[in-house]
C-alpha cells in the first residue's frame, strides 16, 4: 500500500527485527538506563495515571525507549508521525544524543478523524478508507462524510491551499454552492490520486446513478444458498467481503445498518426465500443471494 504514495526504486523498507533480534538483556538495560521515570512522567497520559494512582505497567515505559531505539540504529535525520505520537519521536531525540549522534528532526501530523467524525481513522473501529479500496468503494464512502467533516478532510488530505478551502466554505456558507457537489470534487481529487483520473469518473458516475436514483447497482456480488438453510449472518457478510470481521458485521446489523430487501433486520440468523434476496450493509456495501430452491 505504501508503494501507492511512496517510489519504491527510492524507498528502502527497513524491519527493527534487524538489530532488535541482536539486543541482549544488558543491551536492553543499558538502554533503560539512558532514560528516567521522571522523564518518562512527562507523557501526559503516564502523568495522568501517575496522579490518580492508576497502574503503569513496566512494559508501558520500555515501549518509547524501543521506538526511540529505531531512530539511534537508522541514525534518522527525520521522522513524521501523528501527534499522539511526539513523546516517543522527542525520544528518539534523546536516545541519539545518549549514543553520540546528530538528533533528528521530529515532524508531527495531524490525526485523521474516521467517517464517523470522532475518533481517528481505524481500520479495526470500520471507519476507514483504504487507499486500495475499489474506487467505487472509496468515493462512496468520502461522500458519506458531514459537511464539516468535508472541510478536516480538505485540509489534510486536499492539495488545495487553505485560501482555497476557505474561499469553497465562504461559498457554502452563503448558499451559492451545493456541500454535496463540493463533496463530490473531494472525492473525485482523493480517488484519482490513487487510482487515476478515468477511474474517478467511472466512481462518481456510478454514484450519482447510484445514489440519485436509488437503484441498485447491477455489479453487486453474489454468493448461493439453499432454501431453508439457517444462514448466521455476521460470518456470512465477512465470507463475501461485506465486512473484514464476524465482529464488525454484528455491531453493524445491532446498529441498524442491515437490509435484507429493504427491510432493516436485527437478528443475526435467518434463512433466505427463493428466488433470490439483496442484502444492504450501510449505504454502498451490497450482496445478492441466490436462493436454490428444495426439491
Amino acid at each position: 500500500q505504501i508503494f501507492k504514495i511512496l517510489d519504491p526504486e527510492k524507498t528502502k523498507v527497513c524491519f527493527n527485527s534487524s538489530w532488535m533480534n541482536e539486543m541482549r538483556a544488558i543491551d536492553l538495560i543499558r538502554l533503560c538506563a539512558k532514560h528516567t521515570v521522571a522523564r518518562m512522567l512527562e507523557r501526559d497520559d503516564f502523568k495522568k495515571r501517575f496522579q490518580e494512582g492508576r497502574p503503569i505497567a513496566i512494559h508501558e515505559f520500555i515501549y518509547p525507549l524501543i521506538q526511540g531505539y529505531d531512530s539511534v540504529a537508522l541514525r534518522a535525520d527525520v521522522e513524521l508521525g501523528g501527534t499522539d505520537q511526539k513523546f516517543n519521536l522527542l525520544v528518539g531525540r534523546d536516545l541519539q544524543r545518549e549514543y553520540g549522534q546528530e538528533p533528528q528532526v521530529v515532524i508531527t501530523m495531524p490525526l485523521l478523524e474516521g467517517l464517523d467524525g470522532v475518533h481517528k481513522m481505524s481500520k479495526s473501529l470500520g471507519n476507514y478508507v483504504g487507499i486500495t479500496e475499489p474506487p467505487k468503494e472509496m468515493f462512496g464512502k468520502l461522500m458519506s462524510i458531514s459537511d464539516e467533516l468535508m472541510f478536516r478532510y480538505f485540509e489534510l488530505l486536499s492539495e488545495k491551499s487553505m485560501e482555497e478551502i476557505e474561499g469553497i466554505r465562504g461559498l457554502i456558507q452563503r448558499g451559492e454552492v451545493n456541500p454535496r457537489d463540493v463533496k463530490m470534487e473531494l472525492a473525485m481529487e482523493l480517488v484519482g490520486r490513487y487510482h487515476g483520473e478515468e477511474e474517478a469518473k467511472r466512481a462518481k458516475e456510478a454514484f450519482i446513478e447510484q445514489f440519485s436514483k436509488k437503484r441498485i447497482p447491477d455489479d453487486i456480488p453474489e454468493a448461493r444458498v439453499n432454501q431453508g438453510e439457517k444462514v448466521y449472518l455476521p460470518s456470512f457478510l465477512k465470507a463475501h467481503g461485506l465486512c473484514s470481521s464476524a465482529s464488525e458485521g454484528r455491531r453493524l446489523i445491532r446498529q441498524g445498518a442491515l437490509k435484507i430487501d429493504g427491510q432493516k433486520v436485527s437478528q443475526e440468523e435467518v434463512a433466505f426465500n427463493p428466488p433470490e434476496a439483496v442484502i444492504k450493509l450501510g449505504k454502498r456495501r451490497y450482496l445478492r443471494v441466490l436462493v436454490d430452491a428444495q426439491t
